[in-house]
C-alpha cells in the first residue's frame, strides 16, 4: 500500500528574539482589542468612548480620580499575590487550580480571628493574627492535595479543583447558617447576613491628600520583590526549578522530591489565603462572591507572564485596569454585559497562545524532493 506523506508538518524553532515576541505580543493585543470593538459595535455601543473609559478607570471628566485609583488597588493586590503564588506550584510542575477555595479558606480563617477578638486587640496586633490565621488555614488546605500526590500519586489538577467547591460550601453554609454560634452573621440581622468585621481589623491606609494607599500595596510589592531572590536567589527556588525540569534528576542529586512538593504547595496556599485575609480586611466583611474568581484569573496571569515575577506584577495591573475599567464602564453602558470583561480577557489568552505557538513553532510545506518550504 502506498503511503502518503503529510503536505504540512509542524516544526521547532530554534530561537526568537525579544523584541519579535513583544511585536507579536502587541498585535495580539490590538487584534483582541479589534474583535472586542466589533462586539460593542454589534451592541450599539461608542467603542471608542467605551475601551477611554474603561483604559483610564474613569479618571477623566470624573470629581473624585482618586477613588478609581483606590479601587482599582482593591483589585490588583489580591490578584497579583495569588497569581505569583499560583506560579511557585507552577514552576514545579505542580498543578494547582484551588486558587478560589484556599482564598475563601484565607478570607474565612481571617475573619474568624476578626470576630473572636473583637475590638480587645489594637489594630497591628489584630492585622497580624488575622494574616497568620489566614496564611495558615489556606496553607494546610492546600498541602492537603500535595500530602496524598507525594504518598498516593493522586491527580492535584482534580483534588485542587474539588476542593475549591468544598470551600465555597462551606462559606456559604457559615453564610445561611443563623445560630447562636456562627461569629460570622449579623445578630441584629432577621434574615442571615454576614457581620461586619471591627474597625479594629480594618487595613490601614496611608492619607496622601484625598488619597488613602492601601498599605495591602505596599505588602504585593514587597512580595513580589521577595519571589525575586526567593526563586532566583535561594536554595529552595534552585531546588524548585529542578523539580520541574526533572523529578528523577532531583532525586539522582540527592533531593527530598516529596518535601520540596509539600513545602512549596504549602508556601503557594499560605501566600493565597494572605492574599484572602488582606482582601476581608480592606472590604470589611465575607461574601459568597469574595473571590472574585481571583483564583482562576490568577492561573491566566501566570501562564500570560511565564511565570516570570515581574512579569506578573506588570500583567495584574494590565489585567486589573480591564477588569476594573470595564466595571466603571458598564456603568455609563447598560447595553454591555457586566461579564464582557472575562470575554475580552478570555480572547486576549487565546491570542495569545496562538502567538506562543507561532513564536515557537513553524508551520512547512512537505515537498515532493523532501524539501521544507516554510509556510509561517
Amino acid at each position: 500500500m502506498h503511503k502518503r506523506n503529510a503536505a504540512f508538518r509542524i516544526v521547532k524553532r530554534s530561537e526568537y528574539s525579544v523584541q519579535r515576541m513583544i511585536l507579536y505580543y502587541i498585535i495580539a493585543i490590538l487584534l483582541a482589542f479589534g474583535i472586542g470593538g466589533i462586539l460593542l459595535a454589534a451592541l450599539k455601543v461608542d467603542v471608542i468612548r467605551f475601551y477611554k473609559e474603561m483604559l483610564t478607570i474613569g479618571m477623566l471628566d470624573n470629581a473624585y480620580p482618586y477613588r478609581s485609583v483606590e479601587g482599582l488597588i482593591k483589585v490588583f493586590v489580591p490578584l497579583v499575590l495569588v497569581s505569583l503564588a499560583l506560579s511557585l506550584a507552577y514552576r514545579m510542575k505542580f498543578w494547582n487550580v484551588g486558587g478560589e477555595g484556599q482564598f475563601i479558606v484565607g478570607a474565612l480563617g481571617a475573619a474568624w480571628v476578626a470576630m473572636l477578638f473583637g475590638e480587645r486587640l489594637s489594630t497591628p496586633v489584630m492585622l497580624l493574627l488575622m494574616i497568620l490565621a489566614g496564611g495558615l488555614f489556606a496553607g494546610l488546605f492546600g498541602v492537603f492535595t500535595a500530602v496524598l500526590k507525594v504518598r498516593f500519586g493522586t491527580n492535584e489538577t482534580l483534588l485542587t479543583l474539588m476542593c475549591n467547591y468544598i470551600a465555597l460550601y462551606v462559606l456559604k453554609y457559615f453564610g445561611e447558617t443563623k445560630t447562636g454560634w456562627n461569629l460570622f452573621l449579623s445578630k441584629d440581622s432577621a434574615r442571615p447576613k454576614f457581620e461586619k468585621i471591627p474597625q479594629n481589623a480594618f487595613m490601614p491606609t496611608i492619607q496622601m491628600g484625598r488619597f488613602s494607599l492601601n498599605i495591602s500595596l505596599l505588602l504585593a510589592i514587597v512580595f513580589t520583590v521577595f519571589m525575586i531572590f526567593y526563586l532566583n536567589k535561594s536554595k529552595q527556588g534552585y531546588e524548585i526549578s529542578v523539580v520541574g525540569d526533572s523529578v528523577n534528576t532531583a532525586k539522582y542529586a540527592g533531593m527530598k522530591v516529596g518535601r520540596i512538593i509539600i513545602r512549596t504547595v504549602f508556601l503557594s496556599a499560605m501566600v493565597i489565603g494572605v492574599a484572602g485575609a488582606c482582601h476581608v480586611s480592606t472590604s470589611h466583611t465575607l461574601s459568597t462572591s469574595i473571590t472574585n474568581n481571583v483564583g482562576w484569573t490568577g492561573v491566566i496571569v501566570a501562564w500570560l507572564a511565564k511565570l516570570n515575577p515581574i512579569g506578573i506584577l506588570v500583567t495584574s495591573f494590565l489585567i486589573s485596569v480591564l477588569q476594573y475599567g470595564t466595571s466603571v464602564a458598564n456603568a455609563n453602558f447598560t447595553a454591555v454585559d457586566a461579564n464582557f470583561a472575562n470575554l475580552l480577557q478570555g480572547i486576549i489568552l487565546f491570542i495569545i497562545l496562538a502567538v506562543d505557538f507561532l513564536l515557537k513553532f513553524k508551520i512547512v510545506r512537505t515537498g515532493k524532493t523532501n524539501n521544507n518550504k516554510e509556510v509561517a
